[in-house]
């Protein structure tokens, strides 16, 4: 590390100081969240100790057998951690590439929209979806795609000649499916980051470039999605620490055993091991896994990102 480097980093941590103590009530203010996580978030990781042990419910953590790595080397020999771990990357790999511009999109669009009646309906309609439950979801979505011929999706097969299909139990389109719900309920609640980056881009700036005679498409390419580059690598930091988290619910109501080669994901084993086969001490290594695979693509991204755009998230 360089010495230039090393007093940039001395200037941040004293402007932060300065910030705090110009600002103390702000930071009073964080002692619930910080006393919550501690509780609940950080309190429970004793447990992680299970992932070293032959944990018994009887005998306890303190009880119990260690054994070391013994259930890692079990996780990483078995025939299912493979599709377990492609299944994982994949369903990730599929919303970043389809999820993740989705609300910058949005955001754009809401951006450009000069009636404010039209632009709060928008955004109302679009942010509904994500209150609703997943499973209320996975009830709409197995109403619409469901196999009876009366389902929304059949009927508008039947009309171009072509018979039933069940994209749900299909394992080249069950993907689509959860991409396309997960997307359908995220992506309006997403635009809420970008579009408050969107404010925070000064105005003169624009009216400055349409002086110059640039029209909208080179004031969003040139102004606005730099103003907002920040926001966007922060957002692909955290969303790439979670390459291997791919949610419990949405899966576990949409899937079975049909598409298990596709859709069996590190959430759906772990319940399966864990809570069915009662193998706590194994699914509590493979969520260790997890956790530990998320902080390597945090601090990786991170730095890379620092190191090309000086954009991070610490």
């Amino acid at each position: 590390m360089t010495y230039a480097a090393v007093d940039r980093k001395k200037s941040r941590w004293k402007e932060t100081w300065v910030y705090i103590r110009e600002h103390p009530w702000l930071y009073l203010m964080l002692i619930p969240s910080f006393v919550y996580l501690a509780i609940f978030c950080y309190g429970p990781m004793y447990g992680i100790v299970i992932a070293f042990q032959d944990f018994n419910l009887v005998r306890g953590i303190s009880g119990s057998n260690w054994i070391g790595v013994q259930n890692f080397v079990d996780l990483f020999s078995s025939r299912q951690f493979t599709r377990v771990f492609r299944n994982s990357v994949v369903f990730s790999l599929l919303r970043i590439a389809w999820g993740f511009p989705a609300p910058i999109l949005l955001a754009l669009l809401l951006n450009e929209v000069r009636s404010l009646k039209f632009k709060k309906a928008v955004q109302t309609i679009i942010y509904i979806p994500h209150f609703v439950s997943w499973v209320v979801v996975a009830g709409m979505v197995k109403n619409i795609l469901g196999p009876d011929e009366t389902s929304m999706f059949n009927k508008l097969m039947s009309y171009f000649g072509l018979g039933p299909f069940n994209p749900l139990i299909d394992p080249s389109a069950f993907r689509s499916v959860v991409v396309a719900t997960e997307v359908w309920k995220e992506a309006g609640w997403g635009t809420i980051i970008y579009l408050s980056a969107l404010t925070r881009i000064d105005q003169e700036i624009y009216e400055a470039a349409r002086i110059d005679g640039a029209n909208r498409w080179q004031c969003m390419w040139y102004i606005t999605l730099p103003g907002i580059s920040s926001t966007i690598a922060v957002m692909l930091i955290l969303r790439l620490g979670s390459i291997l988290n791919n949610g419990f619910e949405q899966i576990f109501l949409l899937y079975s055993t049909y598409v298990y080669s596709v859709a069996d994901v590190f959430e759906t084993y772990t319940y399966r091991i864990g809570l069915m086969d009662a193998r706590y001490s194994y699914s509590t290594a493979v969520g260790l896994f997890q956790s530990v695979v998320g902080c390597v693509m945090v601090f990786g991204t991170n730095a890379i990102s620092r190191r090309i755009s000086e954009s991070s998230l610490f």
